[in-house]
């Protein structure tokens, strides 16, 4: 298969994809397109979203999308880790002996549903890093592999404080992605009330099974990139460091902790994807800057002056933007 195809077979999926997602969402496009973009690179998403935006339905939508097990985990004070993983279990073999033997726990799924993952405890949401970082679960001084495709998303409500526990930036790091879902416009809202009106059933139909899902990943980390926007993207993270050379002006004033190296290596493995569904074989400096914004968001740590102005991560990534942009090299 020539490379023209391979574009044109990669898009198409990727339209099917989308394609059937709406057929269960309305609005939230951005949202829908970055999910999925997570989902082909094998990135973990934080979704931040007032309840009832269609959260929870967006996730059950891309597991039978793509035909992979779904599994929903509700966070709560009590939860505890061995409730997340699995434990080792006793049991009788068919001797009659006393045996060990693990169960695994709801994190053991190719599509993981951490609902309002803010409301357990350090403890519990610690026992989703290794998992997130290294698809593998140790109980006991055992190692469990996750099967791939493996994918964590994991939703929080911004406006309720009482009985939650904020995510540490170790824990955020490993998000590829924060979306922000919207509330939806008034016609939008028209069309959710006269949907549900009909029918509460989910209609989106599978259109990719896990091979292929792996083939489109691999297929995504071989679009190259030019080396000036490897540079760009490199300028762009050090930019949000108070100690970089490259430190923007906004970062001395609004910004007290910069973001990770993961946010270069998610920035160019989005970017990959986001070129491959757009139907084009290279990078271009129009994925880098959209993508800034759900990969940096997280990341990026304001200070008591951007709180007091009113200042918004988002703002501030569009003012690193436009000042690292400027520069001339």
């Amino acid at each position: 298969m020539n490379q023209a195809e391979t574009l044109k077979r990669f898009r198409e999926k990727s339209g099917q994809v989308f394609e059937q997602i709406n057929r269960d969402m309305i609005g939230q496009q951005e949202v829908v397109q970055h999910a999925v973009i997570a989902m082909i690179t094998g990135g973990n998403v934080l979704l931040e979203g007032v309840p009832g935006v269609g959260k929870t339905r967006l996730v059950r939508a891309i597991g039978r999308v793509f035909g992979l097990p779904f599994s929903r985990i509700q966070f709560t004070p009590d939860l505890m880790p061995s409730d997340v993983t699995g434990t080792n279990v006793m049991t009788r073999d068919e001797k009659g002996n006393t045996v060990y033997r693990f169960q695994p726990g709801p994190i053991f799924s190719n599509i993981v549903l951490a609902d309002e993952i803010n409301r357990a405890t350090p403890k519990t949401q610690s026992a989703l890093l290794e998992a997130m970082q290294e698809h593998m679960v140790s109980v006991a001084g055992v190692d469990h592999r996750l099967e791939e495709p493996f994918f964590v998303l994991a939703t929080q409500n911004p406006v309720e404080q009482e009985g939650t526990y904020p995510l540490p930036e170790a824990q955020m790091d490993r998000f590829m992605f924060k979306l922000v879902v919207g509330f939806p416009t008034v016609a939008e809202l028209e069309k959710i009330v006269l949907m549900t009106q009909q029918t509460m059933e989910e209609t989106s139909e599978q259109v990719l099974d896990a091979e292929t899902l792996l083939q489109m990943r691999a297929l995504a980390k071989q679009i190259p990139v030019l080396p000036e926007l490897l540079t760009y993207t490199m300028r762009l993270v050090s930019a949000t460091h108070e100690d970089s050379a490259e430190k923007a002006e906004v970062t001395g004033q609004y910004i007290a902790l910069g973001a990770s190296p993961r946010a270069c290596q998610a920035l160019i493995t989005a970017a990959k994807a986001r070129a491959l569904m757009d139907g084009r074989f290279n990078v271009s400096k129009e994925d880098i800057d959209t993508l800034a914004y759900p990969v940096l968001r997280h990341r990026i740590k304001l200070n008591y002056a951007a709180m007091a102005e009113r200042k918004t991560a988002d703002m501030l990534i569009a003012e690193l933007i436009r000042e690292v942009s400027a520069r001339k090299r």
